[in-house]
């Protein structure tokens, strides 16, 4: 570890306020999730203790943060040996189909077995195509315990050709989802998700009961979902989306009243003993439309249900 100590001091204005909140506002140039990273690593103490990143600070509090911070910004380890399922490949874009349990991309320079490291491994091009280095030509991410399909640029050209039709809401994005309670009619969550107000692990829809704090930034959000196919106390959906922001179809779904089956952060429920273990929410990227960049060809690419989740739909059939 690096001897390198830094020293905050709280003032006034952030008494009571969480101590990684303080540490943004004291360190712009250090995001969130490397300030989580060096509290988790206990690179951090408040007046020479060991802190956790919910803990309220006092006035006068002194803060250290001991070692370099984590680089803003690296390319990912790459693993060309690594496990990676092409669903779609040619020369501008790829189609991947990420398993569930894998992160899209890493949080730090030695990190492995992420999505990321597997794409600059097999697919060296990507490494110079993107929003960052830690996230190779990928147009947009998956939450680790979510499965299925992620669009990749292999050019530049090609990535802003994509990002410009995402904007313009011009990719379709397509999800199977198993929730709690009846789904009786297809409907729209149309309501800006914010980050919440007390858990920084999940956001919450904007709603007459979401108070916002001055300064709050908004994501205009909107999820379109129709039932598939009905069981007793659940419901498979078929779920649209064409942006998406962080945890959207989480939130949403259960701002609507039924929750993702097995998403414990939005209290979603846990399957019955009768229907096995699952160990993760019910959500598969199952379907991406667009035009190719390059010829404007319509391009659909798909992907089948996992094992895990075909066993629980094959369950809930069985007992129908």
């Amino acid at each position: 570890m690096s001897d390198d100590i830094t020293r905050l001091t709280v003032d006034a204005a952030h008494v009571g306020k969480r101590l990684d909140r303080f540490i943004v506002d004291a360190l712009p140039e250090l995001s969130r999730a490397r300030v989580r990273l060096m509290l988790d690593e206990g690179r951090v103490r408040v007046d020479g203790r060991r802190a956790r990143k919910g803990d309220p600070l006092r006035e006068g509090s002194v803060v250290e943060l001991q070692g370099a911070a984590p680089p803003a910004d690296f390319t990912p380890v790459a693993a060309p040996d690594a496990p990676l399922t092409v669903r779609h490949e040619d020369p501008a874009l790829l189609v991947v189909d990420k398993p569930a349990g894998q992160p899209t991309h890493p949080l730090k320079p030695d990190e492995t077995g992420t999505l990321a490291n597997a794409l600059v491994g097999r697919y060296p091009d990507t490494a110079a195509v993107g929003f960052h280095k830690r996230e190779p030509g990928l147009l947009h991410r998956l939450d680790t315990d979510t499965s299925g399909l992620v669009l990749v640029a292999r050019t530049a050209a090609a990535f802003e050709a994509l990002r410009a039709a995402q904007l313009s809401d011009a990719i379709t994005k397509r999800y199977l989802a198993l929730v709690e309670g009846e789904v009786a009619s297809e409907g729209v969550v149309d309501l800006p998700l914010v980050p919440h107000r007390k858990d920084p692990k999940r956001v919450e829809a904007v709603t007459d009961h979401v108070r916002l704090r001055a300064g709050t930034r908004t994501h205009e959000a909107r999820t379109h979902y129709r039932p598939a196919r009905a069981f007793d106390g659940y419901t498979l959906v078929e779920v649209e989306i064409s942006r998406g922001f962080r945890h959207q179809i989480r939130a949403h779904l259960a701002a609507a009243g039924h929750p993702l089956v097995g998403d414990t952060l939005y209290r979603g429920p846990a399957l019955p003993e009768s229907l096995g273990s699952l160990g993760r929410h019910f959500l598969h990227a199952s379907e991406l439309r667009l035009q190719h960049p390059d010829d404007g060809r319509e391009l659909r690419v798909v992907s089948p249900l996992p094992d895990d989740l075909a066993a629980v739909l094959g369950r809930l059939r069985s007992r129908a």
